[in-house]
């Protein structure tokens, strides 16, 4: 007898198997035989899109969206643009009179 390779299956392929577990049309060893998986497998990734079914509707968690991404120069220029007013402005009251150097 020889050794089975260990498979590795897409999310996709999960997925399409463990809807067609949800749907209840066939049973889980049908389902198994279908897709040449063991019948635990095709329980457990039922198992798994039951419990993370709420995440799909989830916009937070969403990380395909573009809109969920800052775009770090922008906020790195906005970091230097703050430091040198301040830096400005420090300097400027220390002058008048209006700042302490003793912080």
């Amino acid at each position: 007898m020889t050794k089975r390779t260990r498979r590795n299956h897409s999310a996709a392929f999960k997925a399409k198997v463990a809807v067609a577990a949800l749907r209840g049309d066939k049973t889980v060893a049908e389902i198994a035989q279908q897709y040449e998986v063991h019948p635990n497998q095709v329980t457990e990734w039922k198992r798994q899109l039951v419990e993370r079914a709420s995440t799909a509707f989830d916009g937070a968690a969403c990380k395909t969206d573009a809109g969920n991404t800052p775009d770090l120069k922008v906020l790195h220029a906005k970091i230097g643009q703050q430091a040198l007013e301040i830096d400005f402005l420090s300097g400027a009251l220390t002058k008048a009179g209006l700042l302490s150097a003793k912080k």
